[in-house]
């Protein structure tokens, strides 16, 4: 039976759509981009509209309305479907012992479906908004906002029309009372004495702690992706990295193991790295993009991470009882962006020195409070749910869920001592804008170290791509924070040697990158010495050859105990014989503290170099012209040039 009501509404809401204008449209498509995309690209209005009313455009949309809107729109969807029923019944209900097919259809028949326009003095007086006062005021916005997102559409008579739908998903949730204004997160001793007395402010402020939070942040996945591209991490056959690769990459990163795994899934979404299938199976490994991530300054680094974080469908750090703890799987928990945001907007209400401390992992459900008492997070629970009534106490696990991403907020900066940073608040308001405030948080990266005579070299803050290449070619790092300091040693230059580095271009470049335009007296004789020694013996790759014209040399070594694991032959007064392969004999003679080259059959130096190992780039971004230019053409209007060619990208 066709519901004339229901395509009466997709008429209402059709011309609706019609009469905003192409930056309104844009603006519409760009807030709905994520449900719409799981749908063709619509050709007309009326199939936006229809997009927008579908069952599965709505079972998200609903997700990120807050108490008002969401009071709105369940108030108008039950007295819609009321006057409807009673206008309108639907058939008798199947006899007992009916097949499944009948019990369907009678569920889904007429009545069940059918919506008919409702007076907006209706739904306010059945919110208790009817007079005039804060109530009616925050009915009256939500109201527009329904409008402005598409979930509600005003007739030409000015009722109120709804999506058919919108009775069965909210007919199941207990919305409680109507209540304009969001709780506060932090009570007031004046309305609740039970409540202890306010903590004292604490030393640092939420600024300095999102500053220290983003550059660790930012060095931290330097040395995933460093890792990664060095070696790429496998995955099991069921999905998801084994727990040894998570172990080993954060053994790498210098980070927890939860800390690992969120990184890892928001360098995925960020298109940082890529799954890649081989003929051993699927591997993870940075893209192309990650070269182009080298050569930013910090803050830009850092951005898509971010933004990646507030979309997720995940919260990485939290594994549910039972399960196995993995990364880079897709993630299917549509309700945690919004639980995000309400957590972070109900931070945001929090005064510095107010705030709760975080509630320790692994969560436990606090001891319920006596009769009268409130505790912070209790409060801060209740006004998350002001603002996302459906993602927060309405989902299961819900105190381990919200505690979960309350950690992943204060790991990346976000909130401080029970409130949001201004890095924070800047995600919650836009998370596309976040180069401005990360530029604040984090300085430029340095191009220069200075190099002092106990052969370390120290940079005070974040070295630069090409810096922190060039040091860690030749010096081993020791410390990370504020300053990072490598040091010096004849095993670390014999390496820079290996990797094809020659002595006087190593000098010449190291002395570029000094501040002071000068090196140490001791690292210049570094330098020189293990020049001197480097490549006076050659591995021959023969399974394997050692020659050297030093026939001192070649004794010394043929006598040496470390190396009698090689089985070392002498077969001429300048060539010895190894029983193992040239990788396997360079390790030990290395390891015995001298400094052999490798060399190719043809009797050149053969260059050892780390593998560098990359993904194909993803699928390049949506144009962000693309929504403007969808909204000119479904409203028939010319298009810019530049908004036909994001169309023809489409």
């Amino acid at each position: 039976m066709t519901n004339l009501n229901a395509v009466e509404g997709l008429d209402a809401l059709t011309r609706s759509l019609a009469q905003r204008t192409p930056e309104q449209l844009a603006a519409l498509l760009t807030r709905h981009a994520e449900p719409l995309a799981r749908r063709p690209a619509p050709t007309e209005l009326r199939g936006l509209a229809q997009a927008l009313w579908s069952y599965e455009t709505l079972h998200q949309l609903v997700l990120h309305l807050d108490h008002p809107q969401i009071q709105v729109l369940a108030a108008t969807a039950r007295i819609s479907q009321e006057r409807a029923g009673r206008d309108a019944p639907g058939p008798a209900a199947p006899a007992p012992g009916a097949d499944y097919q009948s019990l369907m259809a009678h569920r889904l028949s007429f009545a069940h479906l059918a919506t008919e326009p409702v007076e907006p003095e209706d739904v306010f007086a059945a919110l208790g908004a009817a007079s005039p006062g804060p109530a009616r005021t925050a009915a009256e916005a939500a109201l527009h906002h329904l409008y402005d997102d598409g979930l509600a559409a005003p007739a030409e008579d000015g009722t109120v029309v709804v999506p058919p739908r919108a009775p069965q998903l909210l007919a199941a949730h207990d919305l409680g009372p109507f209540l304009a204004d969001t709780p506060r997160p932090a009570p007031d001793d004046t309305t609740t004495p039970a409540t202890p007395a306010a903590t004292i402010p604490p030393t640092t402020s939420p600024h300095d702690e999102s500053r220290a939070a983003a550059a660790t942040l930012a060095a931290t996945v330097d040395r995933l992706l460093a890792a990664l591209a060095t070696q790429p991490a496998a995955l099991r056959k069921s999905g998801g990295l084994a727990v040894r690769e998570i172990k080993r990459l954060a053994k790498a990163a210098g980070a927890t193991e939860p800390h690992t795994r969120l990184l890892l899934d928001l360098t995925l979404a960020a298109d940082l790295i890529a799954l890649t299938r081989s003929p051993s199976g699927i591997t993870a490994l940075p893209t192309g993009a990650y070269d182009d991530w080298l050569g930013r300054p910090p803050g830009a680094r850092l951005a898509p991470l971010l933004a990646a974080w507030s979309g997720l469908w995940d919260i990485p750090t939290h594994t549910p009882f039972g399960e196995t703890p993995t990364a880079l799987v897709r993630g299917h928990d549509r309700h945690a962006p919004a639980l995000r945001h309400a957590l972070l907007a109900a931070l945001d209400t929090v005064p510095l020195g107010a705030g709760a401390p975080l509630p320790p992992l692994p969560f436990t459900e606090p001891p319920e409070p006596e009769a009268g008492m409130r505790t912070p997070w209790k409060d801060l629970l209740r006004a998350a749910d002001w603002h996302r009534p459906l993602a927060v106490t309405h989902q299961p696990m819900a105190g381990e869920r919200a505690a979960h991403t309350l950690h992943e907020a204060t790991c990346l900066g976000l909130a401080a001592h029970g409130t949001l940073t201004p890095l924070g608040r800047a995600l919650l308001a836009d998370p596309r804008s976040l180069d401005e405030p990360l530029a604040d948080l984090l300085p430029p990266l340095l191009e220069q170290a200075h190099f002092q005579a106990d052969l370390t070299a120290v940079v005070p803050g974040r070295p630069a791509a090409a810096l922190d290449a060039l040091l860690a070619s030749a010096a081993d790092r020791e410390s990370e924070g504020h300053a990072v300091t490598w040091r010096f040693t004849h095993r670390s230059v014999r390496r820079a040697l290996d990797a094809g580095h020659r002595a006087e271009t190593l000098l010449e470049d190291l002395t570029h990158a000094s501040a002071t335009g000068t090196l140490p007296q001791p690292l210049g004789y570094l330098l020189q010495d293990a020049a001197r020694s480097h490549g006076r013996m050659r591995v021959l790759p023969a399974a394997c050859c050692i020659r050297s014209d030093d026939e001192a040399l070649v004794e010394e070594l043929a006598a040496h105990r470390a190396l009698r694991d090689l089985g070392l032959r002498a077969i001429a007064p300048t060539v010895l014989v190894s029983s193992r392969p040239p990788a396997a004999t360079l390790d030990a003679l290395r390891a015995a503290g001298y400094a052999p080259a490798l060399e190719s059959d043809t009797g050149t130096t053969t260059v050892e170099r780390l593998p560098a190992h990359r993904a194909k780039a993803p699928a390049p971004t949506r144009n962000p012209h693309a929504p403007l230019a969808l909204a000119h053409r479904l409203l028939g209007h010319p298009t810019e040039p530049q908004e036909a060619i994001a169309a023809g990208e489409r």
